[in-house]
């Protein structure tokens, strides 16, 4: 630990270390994930001072949830169509789900968390078949939601 500073941590966080739970039962087989970003848009105020120079001022506007994008190798589960299939059918209520992204140490404990609230998929795509290749196939889904928040 540096001398003078609060505890900080101060091992990186390996990207490999991650579990998702979907309304809390944890799904650990995704090999991706990415889209965990926060963000406000920005509203412009131009304004004129007294001596007539322009002024633009830069003001916090509406927030804007994340889409979260996850991939793994595409196996004989249904789990993850029929919960895209729920909001196709306009089965609202059902499709939203809360959840949470969950960083771990190198020892497998949890480090840091991130919830999102009213997720649900909006997007299922499945990687390029190919004859003759040996490559697994991969599987692609965006969940969008409400609200991320880190605790």
């Amino acid at each position: 630990m540096v001398a003078g500073l609060p505890s900080l941590p101060n091992d990186a966080i390996a990207s490999y270390h991650f579990a998702v739970e979907i309304d809390g039962v944890e799904i650990a087989q995704f090999s991706e994930l990415s889209g965990i970003t926060s963000e406000i848009d920005v509203i412009e105020l131009k304004e004129n001072m007294k001596d007539g120079k322009p002024m633009i001022k830069k003001l916090p506007g509406a927030r804007k949830p994340p889409t979260i994008t996850l991939k793994r190798a595409k196996n004989s589960s249904k789990a993850l169509w029929d919960w895209h299939y729920a909001m196709y059918q306009g089965k609202v209520a059902t499709a939203r789900k809360n959840g949470s992204i969950i960083l771990n140490d190198y020892e497998g404990g949890e480090v840091t968390r991130y919830n999102f609230t009213n997720g649900w998929v909006s997007k299922v795509t499945m990687g390029t078949l190919k004859a003759g290749s040996n490559e697994v196939l991969m599987e692609e889904i965006s969940i969008v939601c409400e609200e991320l928040e880190r605790v």
